[in-house]
């Protein structure tokens, strides 16, 4: 009964009461202003966001069944304690929702989603929205009509999809479709893209009823977009990222590749211009960074949600006003130290096991012989 209790309660605590413990110390980031008004108008007023990336779902070609158990249990109990602890308004996805998205056939893309679906319920107070990623539908050589509105038949994606929470402007990116190369995905993509970005700058300007161009626009709520994208802005490499759950050293000074690491010149330019972002949100990498494109416009690029790529997954808390913003990083358990934890149980358990049977009596009778002897 004395086992049964001790490695239950190991078993307990890793794989359970650990996220709470970790999660439970993560804060909301107050905006500027926060602190001049009322429990009540913060509430309402302060969109709370949880900002999270690959994720990548094993699937049946690659992933082995006990790598899929141990992954997506750690996912899932992160997700719903992170859910039930800071209760957000809205999570977001910033794509590879799925590993092998890009391969999968229907009945394994079925099967993928009902698992994705589990690990990632919500309550209805709570939105999830989830990006596309190169893993979901493949990178631009392998993208297809078919896989991209496989993905959006799910998820309610469309790229150049605008959304708008308490006053909020998001801009939900197909990034993978930014190639430049006028195939029909792209072109789809580009033409929203330039159709939103024209109903933005119109819903910024002053009315000014000699500018036709926005007389029969839509107008929109006047706060710069926040950019929401799996592929990040163009930049050299992660030479300049710093902080704990950044690339690895011998990583950083690797030059990244356009159109396969990071958005080429072009299509981050484009961006830029169309848009004026206050702040991007990308993913891809699987290591945390923040660069400033223009001298003034932060990209945060998000860690992996997973154990499978770090060691120290985290995600991103985000409080956010129609003028301003203000982020926080909660990192999960370090998985290095849940298998300390485990490999300190397993030695305090053998040795009691051998208490037990009196297996370590002789070498103490031993010794006690010896040191009387030398006495003697």
């Amino acid at each position: 009964l004395k086992l049964v209790c001790f490695v239950s309660s190991v078993l307990i605590f890793c794989e359970f009461l650990i996220y709470y413990v970790v999660i439970f110390q993560c804060r909301w980031p107050e905006v500027k202003g926060g602190a001049h008004m009322g429990k009540k108008e913060t509430s309402t007023s302060v969109l709370k966001a949880i900002i999270l990336a690959d994720t990548h779902l094993l699937g049946e070609i690659k992933g082995h069944w006990l790598d899929k158990l141990r992954r997506e249990w750690q996912m899932e109990r992160s997700f719903q304690t992170a859910l039930w602890l800071l209760q957000p308004d809205i999570v977001f996805i910033l794509g590879d929702a799925f590993d092998e998205g890009k391969w999968s056939s229907p009945q394994a893309w079925a099967d993928d989603v009902r698992r994705f679906h589990k690990m990632f319920k919500h309550p209805v107070s709570t939105e999830l929205v989830v990006i596309v990623g190169n893993h979901d539908i493949g990178f631009h050589y392998e993208m297809t009509t078919y896989k991209v509105n496989r993905f959006e038949k799910v998820f309610n994606f469309t790229s150049g999809k605008l959304i708008t929470r308490k006053g909020i402007n998001f801009v939900i990116v197909n990034s993978v479709a930014m190639e430049g190369d006028g195939c029909a995905v792209c072109r789809t993509s580009e033409a929203k893209l330039v159709a939103l970005s024209h109903k933005l700058n119109c819903s910024q300007q002053k009315l000014n009823h000699s500018d036709k161009r926005c007389s029969d626009v839509e107008k929109l709520p006047a706060s710069e977009p926040i950019l929401l994208q799996h592929y990040p802005l163009y930049r050299k490499s992660d030479a300049e990222c710093s902080g704990e759950d950044s690339a690895p050293p011998e990583e950083k000074n690797i030059p990244f590749k356009e159109k396969y690491d990071v958005l080429s010149q072009e299509a981050s330019q484009k961006l830029i211009w169309w848009f004026h972002p206050r702040l991007i949100l990308s993913g891809h990498t699987h290591s945390a960074c923040e660069v400033l494109h223009a001298g003034k416009i932060p990209e945060i690029s998000v860690p992996s949600f997973s154990w499978r790529n770090r060691n120290n997954p985290s995600f991103i808390m985000g409080s956010i006003t129609p003028t301003d913003f203000s982020l926080q990083k909660c990192f999960l358990p370090y998985e290095s130290r849940v298998f300390a934890i485990y490999c300190a149980a397993g030695a305090l358990l053998v040795v009691l096991i051998l208490a037990h049977f009196q297996l370590l009596t002789p070498p103490f009778y031993f010794a006690q012989r010896l040191i009387s002897k030398h006495k003697a």
